[in-house]
């Protein structure tokens, strides 16, 4: 008899319809789908018992980065049914496409990518024909919503007019023709008996026609060493269009509806659903409101010509009866791809109804990779393994361990392990890192997904980590560096070292060149913790950060602006190293100092830069006596200027500005004599740059304002946040000025 094709959409509930169909008519010898060949000999782990959704999930590692794909599976996927239906119905059933991790899928996280969206000029002219929204709406009135008489021809006629004369891909024509070659040897071995072969719609022709001639030889299955696929527990919402899947159909708790109840009750069951859901989150729902949704929807599914309600009939019903409101966007279901911020309520609350609640589970005996298994074990020999706060002492060898297992887990990306607080760097005092646990039915899957970087939580954190490296810029390594101290992964941090050695010496910006040393300083620094001190390595980061900062430092040019906290925390850096790791720097204090004073009197620099070389200069030994302290201050008196100067010397220097009376009694001088115009020019920056002391140190600038000016009174009260934002006064009285202005100018003042 030969083969008979059968082209389909993947998880549509028509087209299992068909697929059954198609099954219990012709009782084949073999059934072939579309999937991945290299999973036939195991098989038998598909038909396990699973609660579905489910997925086949392949990890395999490039030179660059571990990749993954999957090809899931729901009650009514035709690939199940033909899987399922064909087994009951004692056929032979292969998989017939090429494996997930072969180059003809390079770029697709899922193998049933939806084909049709590839050619969209035949899908929006049949749109336009039939007067719908989108190619979904289009395929529920053909098919969905329509009887199921000679389904199967008119999905014939369907993906050939898709399909019509455009020329495949060459990843499309490698596939089509591998899965041709099974087509062709399971005819020539079942003799007699049919071959029922199911794919995408998209593919069905092309496969019929390289089926038609050559080889009759079973194909080989290709293979790949570092490739591994297992099963996974999938959901709803990751099956879903509207949530970012790019494949199949949307609302697949609607079409699992339509699968279980027919037309009639899907658009009963998604009525109810909506309701439930809109009611939990106390939005007003009345049976008034339900009756005249369902009489919207009966009369639109008329007339669109429907015989019960359709997917897109009742959602236009529950919007007209629900949402008096203008959108501010369309309706979802109009157009394809993820629900977009700003969305209405209740239409956010529709479209979680049609993606459904379901997760799938895998049967007690299925295979799976080591990692979750010596997870569980670790979280339950740490009493990690329940839910709720967790608190863990950093010095103690035990908290480290479970702190170590925790950010593995973290790094990752499995869920239910939330750091609350911690360390921040490595500079960070804090000691205690609060974590809160929360188990669900999302941790099995997401462990089985992370198998594929090791199946050990060292050895697959540092394949993460090691993936973040290639092009990452300086924070993102010190990033790198800083999670490979947190994880625990000893081989790592050398090699993240190496390149940030290599990265810092070629920096061009002064403040993420900042950023990198100051983490790699601290790590270097704190050995109790994160066990890189003294480490030859980061120290040659540091000798070489140094150099370069100066070095780029002196070549900053730009005149007033407002200050710039990264690059004043680079200077801190700076400072805080050559305090820190002289020892093991190339640059000693009085050169850095040097090279700060000559920055500092630099007129082509930023005023903050200027500032914070000043303070680094202070720092480093070598404060100017009162009067230079005053002619420097004098020296960056304009109210364009003062204060972002002043940021940078209080980010740098706080300790020797509060030592020294030079600053301040000049500053209160300056200000003084500042015009109420300058005063407001000015106000914005001198508040950010007191903004570096904190509260008990402007108490004591304000007392010594106070004794200046032989005034009695509390410092306290003088820095107590005022009813009012000074900014928003100083804002009125600037406008009140204009306004004056203005006045007088018309004559009207």
């Amino acid at each position: 008899m030969g083969a008979v094709f059968l082209g389909v959409r993947h998880h549509s509930p028509a087209c299992s319809r068909a697929v059954a169909s198609a099954v219990a008519a012709l009782r084949p010898a073999y059934v072939l789908v579309e999937g991945p060949s290299d999973v036939n000999d195991r098989l038998g782990e598909l038909l396990l018992g699973h609660e579905l959704p489910i997925a086949i999930h392949t990890s395999y590692r490039d030179e660059q980065r571990t990749r993954s794909s999957w090809s899931p599976f729901c009650d009514h996927s035709p690939e199940w049914i033909a899987l399922t239906a064909g087994t009951e119905a004692g056929a032979e059933v292969r998989f017939i496409d090429l494996p997930a991790w072969h180059p003809a899928f390079d770029g697709w996280d899922n193998r049933y990518a939806d084909a049709e969206l590839r050619y969209a000029e035949v899908v929006r002219r049949l749109c336009s024909e039939f007067v719908v929204d989108n190619p979904d709406a289009l395929w529920d009135h053909l098919f969905e919503a329509a009887p199921d008489e000679d389904l199967a021809e008119r999905l014939s006629a369907y993906f050939d007019l898709l399909r019509g004369e455009a020329e495949a891909s060459e990843r499309d024509q490698e596939r089509e023709d591998y899965m041709a070659s099974w087509v062709r040897a399971a005819v020539a071995d079942a003799g007699e008996r049919p071959v029922l072969v199911v794919t995408g719609g998209f593919h069905a022709a092309a496969v019929r026609r390289l089926a038609a001639s050559g080889g009759t030889a079973w194909p080989e299955v290709p293979r790949r060493p570092d490739a591994a696929s297992y099963l996974v527990p999938y959901s709803h919402k990751r099956l879903d269009a509207f949530t970012g899947y790019q494949s199949g159909m949307p609302s697949p708790g609607y079409y699992q509806l339509l699968w279980e109840r027919g037309l009639a009750g899907a658009g009963r069951g998604l009525l109810e659903a909506v309701a439930q859901r809109l009611r939990k989150r106390r939005q007003p729902v009345s049976t008034a409101d339900l009756i005249a949704a369902r009489t919207l929807a009966e009369g639109l599914a008329k007339l669109r010509g429907h015989n019960h309600p359709a997917r897109v009939d009742v959602l236009d019903g529950l919007l007209g009866a629900l949402v008096a409101d203008d959108l501010t966007q369309p309706p979802p279901w109009t157009v394809r791809g993820p629900l977009q911020p700003g969305a209405h309520p209740v239409v956010v609350e529709m479209v979680a109804a049609l993606s459904g609640e379901r997760v799938g589970r895998l049967h007690a005996d299925t295979p799976a990779p080591p990692l979750p298994g010596r997870v569980a074990a670790e979280l339950a020999e740490l009493g990690l393994d329940g839910a709720g706060p967790v608190r863990l002492e950093l010095t103690g060898a035990p908290g480290r361990r479970a702190s170590r297992v925790l950010h593995c887990l973290r790094l990752l990306g499995i869920p239910g392990f939330d750091r609350q607080s911690g360390p921040a760097g490595g500079a960070d005092p804090v000691v205690v890192e609060t974590w809160r646990l929360t188990p669900g039915g999302a941790r099995l899957p997401a462990l089985i997904e992370a198998a594929a970087y090791g199946a050990t939580l060292p050895e697959a954190a540092l394949a993460v980590l090691h993936e973040r490296m290639p092009g990452a810029d300086l924070p993102t390594l010190a990033g790198v560096l800083f999670d490979a101290a947190l994880c625990g992964v000893p081989a790592l941090p050398e090699s993240v070292v190496d390149t940030l050695v290599a990265e810092v010496g070629r920096a061009d910006d002064l403040a993420p060149l900042g950023g990198a040393l100051g983490t790699v300083l601290a790590l270097w620094r704190h050995d109790e913790l994160f066990g890189l001190a003294g480490s030859p390595a980061a120290a040659a980061v540091l000798r070489v950060g140094v150099d370069r900062a100066l070095w780029l430092a002196e070549a900053v040019r730009g005149g007033p602006a407002p200050a710039e906290r990264r690059r004043l925390a680079a200077v801190v850096a700076v400072r805080d190293t050559i305090r820190h790791a002289e020892h093991v720097l190339t640059v000693d204090r009085a050169t850095a100092a040097a090279v700060a004073t000559r920055v500092a009197a630099d007129a082509g620099v930023p005023p903050d830069l200027r500032g914070a070389a000043t303070g680094l200069a202070w720092s480093l030994g070598t404060a100017p006596d009162p009067e230079r302290t005053r002619a420097a201050v004098r020296d960056m008196a304009a109210p364009d200027t003062i204060g972002d100067w002043l940021a940078g010397l209080f980010g740098i220097a706080r300790e020797e500005v509060l030592e020294s009376d030079g600053v301040l009694g000049t500053l209160d001088e300056l200000v003084g004599e500042l015009t109420e115009a300058e005063f407001l020019i000015a106000l914005p920056a001198l508040r950010l740059a007191f903004g570096y002391f904190p509260p008990a140190e402007r108490e004591r600038i304000a007392e010594r304002l106070l004794d200046r000016r032989g005034l009695r009174g509390s410092g306290r009260a003088l820095v107590r946040p005022g009813r009012v934002d000074p900014l928003v006064v100083a804002e009125a009285t600037a406008l009140e000025a204009r306004v004056d202005a203005r006045l007088a100018r018309e004559g009207l003042a």
